[in-house]
């Protein structure tokens, strides 16, 4: 059988053609072709541009698509040279150098032609040197891939390295013959002539040195904020481009949410439902737990996708990552009009690591690009819808800069963001969404904030933090049934007292709720509880459940269904459902549509006490009429601010003297004023207006838009992070990385905790995983148990 002419060993320099060239070492069989890989991702910006079209600040650059498609098409054209070449044979040994440096020679060649500006040529060769590595970083952190301007400076011996072939053999690294072939079918592509060889002129190493050092001195020092703004989206559209196109993925241009998704609802709409479905822009939903927030938003959301340029995606976001796969699984179940919709999940920890991964160097050695090549595929699988559930976290995890994460900056451009239960309970976390939200409206998005508890303070900040008009629809006052009897009691919960009444409703049949604020007080009294209540039905494991967010997330996801299946939200005329106990924390204050007979609660931030209280007698159909909902004093503040938590306790006191025995809309309303009319409150809305501006000056004011800024760990100012345990450790590396792995099953190993937290599960970081690894006692009943335990998970 005659040699492969890709793979021989034979092959020489002066015998390669044009054709001969490859991108990728794989397949291994048929290796894809530099020119296929060129014209792949230069036609996939145009999937990218018909997406986002020109909205928010990309309008203002009218050459933006223009410039990132000519930067698309000369990305990796220093692949070309012999040192890539013989790297991505089989075997090869790695080259040692940056293509995407050579690639600066060929703008430099062909700008002249195509009548860029001098300000558009820069644009084009920054994108083209910056999409693998970042220009500039302002520590080199230990075990991360330095930045270019560590590896090319004055030091650098260019002719060495790009000029001619290791020794011992002697030649160029790109021979005329094929620089020419390739010259002549970049510049068809720009619809411009090739450049003609000319007497001394520059060599390639020439070039590439001397625009890359104009492309450093142009990003070197403070920019205008705007510029670095869109030069960042501009690098974002090429890296994703780059990734769509090396997994040969198409992104979504389907949307499942029709436009006539209110007149298919199986009841007639609210008048705040018809309200929302009619504004065009941002808006602020205020309406009763069980009064339709979830179809209002989805109702807004149907009617911006009519009133905006391109393809908008949808963004449905919540606080914390405990409770995106409810999220999903909702709008999975809302939205399926005869098949089960594609919703995304950009789940923070896997997301990361396989970006990181996907941008793995092209030098790298061989035998990871299998490796390489899923990590690309799997990535895309979290790009490619057009809805999608996240956090704000997430999401503000492109404000880092650096080819990881600008592709999640521009990704944000022309989207519907729906921010469910937008709770206050940290003043600086508030801050930091509504500076999110001035970012997006920066990038030509709208928001639309849907809450049951939204007080003054709170809706004066987003007025002052949005540019556009903001609508306000609010449920119709006196339409919320009276769902509670409201009790308030000085006694803790874990009192023998208070769980003696806890005893007895659940031996007169109720369903029973209750929350407490920490994972250790939820455990204590889940342990005191459980065994009679699986004694006295031996039959239904369950009767009795504890769900709170340090469960593992797969495990999370069970425990949803069971609760959504054994206790849903009560019909008109269905029969007396059976009892049953569940103990939790926040976890079940969104995204989950619960309902029980009784509830009671320990006092927290005045937000959280409504939400907990939307939980028990959610539609006000319970048999029984009003049901008794107590809200006991805890033992401690934790995890929130003692100031908070006295805050909310001053506020139901004083509605109690005042005569409320109930929590109606006005009765929510009368205790968020109360809350937020006290000093607690006032330092509250310092607190947030700082945190907005401040976040924004630190993170959101692109005037370095290529100083990689990953060392801040953005993760820590959310007071957020994913943990796996270490028994989970291969099985978590084979589903990111293995040849049938899947990125969500992945995520689903994950356990969230608070960065305070590490300490006490005695984290380590894993930089192979790019995440944190605890060990501790874990079971599937319990969660995971440390030996030190004060703070609640969120």
């Amino acid at each position: 059988m005659a040699p492969d002419p890709l793979t021989s060993t034979a092959v020489r320099l002066r015998r390669r053609a044009l054709t001969d060239l490859r991108a990728k070492s794989r397949p291994v069989h048929d290796p894809e072709r530099l020119t296929a890989h060129l014209r792949t991702v230069h036609q996939t910006v145009a999937q990218l541009e018909a997406r986002i079209a020109h909205a928010g600040v990309i309008a203002t650059d009218p050459p933006f698509w223009d410039l990132v498609r000519a930067a698309a098409l000369l990305h990796d054209a220093g692949k070309i040279a012999e040192g890539f070449q013989r790297q991505v044979l089989p075997g090869g040994e790695p080259w040692g150098e940056r293509h995407e440096v050579l690639s600066l020679a060929y703008v430099d060649l062909l700008a002249p032609a195509t009548g860029w500006t001098g300000e558009e040529r820069l644009l084009v060769a920054t994108l083209v040197a910056s999409h693998h590595r970042p220009l500039f970083s302002q520590n080199t952190v230990a075990g991360a891939k330095p930045a270019l301007d560590h590896l090319y400076n004055r030091r650098t011996d260019w002719q060495q390295a790009f000029g001619v072939l290791p020794t011992p053999e002697t030649g160029t690294q790109v021979p005329r013959g094929l620089h020419q072939e390739l010259l002549a079918w970049l510049a068809g592509f720009l619809a411009t002539d090739p450049p003609l060889p000319a007497p001394g002129a520059p060599t390639l190493a020439d070039r590439a040195s001397r625009l890359l050092d104009e492309v450093f001195t142009a990003w070197r020092g403070e920019q205008d904020p705007d510029r670095g703004l869109l030069a960042v989206l501009a690098q974002g559209a090429l890296t994703l481009a780059d990734h769509a196109g090396s997994a040969h993925a198409r992104l979504q241009t389907h949307v499942p949410l029709p436009a006539d998704y209110l007149e298919r609802l199986p009841f007639i709409p609210h008048r705040h439902q018809r309200e929302a479905a009619a504004t065009d822009g941002h808006l602020v939903l205020t309406a009763y737990t069980g009064s339709g927030k979830t179809e209002s938003g989805l109702a807004w959301a149907a009617r911006q996708l009519e009133t905006m340029p391109g393809m908008p995606r949808v963004v449905w976001t919540l606080p914390y990552r405990a409770s995106l796969n409810a999220a999903r699984h909702r709008l999975e179940r809302d939205l399926a009009y005869g098949v089960t919709p594609d919703i995304g999940l950009l789940h923070g920890a896997v997301a990361r690591t396989l970006l990181t991964e996907a941008l793995a160097d092209d030098c790298a050695p061989t035998k990871q690009d299998a490796r390489k090549a899923r990590a690309r595929a799997n990535v895309m699988r979290l790009f490619t819808q057009r809805l999608r559930v996240a956090t704000p976290h997430q999401l503000l995890a492109g404000a880092l800069a650096g080819p990881v994460h600008s592709s999640l900056l521009l990704e944000q451009a022309n989207s519907l963001f729906i921010l469910d239960e937008l709770h206050a309970y940290d003043p600086e976390i508030f801050g930091r969404l509504c500076a999110a939200m001035r970012l997006w409206e920066q990038l030509g998005s709208r928001i639309a904030i849907l809450s049951a508890t939204l007080a003054q303070p709170l809706r004066a900040l987003i007025d002052d933090t949005l540019h556009g008009e903001v609508t306000s629809c609010q449920a119709e006052p006196g339409t919320a049934p009276v769902r509670h009897r409201l009790v308030v009691d000085g006694l803790p919960l874990t009192d023998p007292a208070s769980i003696e009444r806890l005893r007895s409703w659940l031996a007169d049949g109720h369903s029973v709720l209750v929350v407490v604020n920490t994972v250790a007080t939820a455990q204590r009294l889940f342990g005191e509880l459980v065994d009679e209540v699986w004694a006295a039905c031996p039959d239904d494991e369950d009767a009795a459940i504890l769900l709170h967010s340090r469960f593992k997330n797969r495990d999370r996801d069970t425990l949803e269904n069971r609760l959504l299946e054994r206790h849903p939200e009560r019909k008109p005329g269905r029969p007396r459902r059976p009892g049953g106990l569940v103990v939790a924390t926040q976890t079940v204050e969104v995204s989950l549509q619960l309902d029980f007979d009784r509830g009671a609660v320990e006092n927290a931030p005045v937000e959280a006490v409504a939400q907990r209280a939307g939980r028990v007698n959610r539609r006000g159909l319970h048999p029984d009429g009003a049901v008794e909902f107590r809200v006991h004093r805890p033992a401690s503040h934790r995890p929130y601010e003692q100031a908070a938590v006295e805050a909310a306790w001053q506020a139901l006191t004083t509605l109690a003297a005042e005569g409320a025995t109930t929590l109606s809309e006005q009765d929510i309303d009368r205790l968020l004023h109360l809350a937020y009319d006290t000093d607690w409150g006032r330092d509250w809305e310092k607190r947030a207006r700082a945190a907005r501006d401040g976040f924004t000056d630190e993170f959101l004011t692109f005037d370095e838009p290529f100083l990689d800024r990953s060392e801040l760990k953005l993760g820590e100012r959310f007071d957020t992070v994913e943990v796996l345990h270490r028994e989970d450790e291969q099985e978590y590396r084979d589903l990111i990385r293995g040849k049938n792995g899947d990125p969500l099953l992945a995520a689903g190993l994950l356990i969230p905790l608070r960065y305070g937290q590490l300490k006490t599960h005695k984290a380590a970081y894993d930089r192979s995983l790019h995440l944190f690894v605890i060990d501790g006692e874990y079971d599937t009943v319990l969660g995971l148990r440390p030996p030190i335990e004060r703070d609640t998970v969120l």
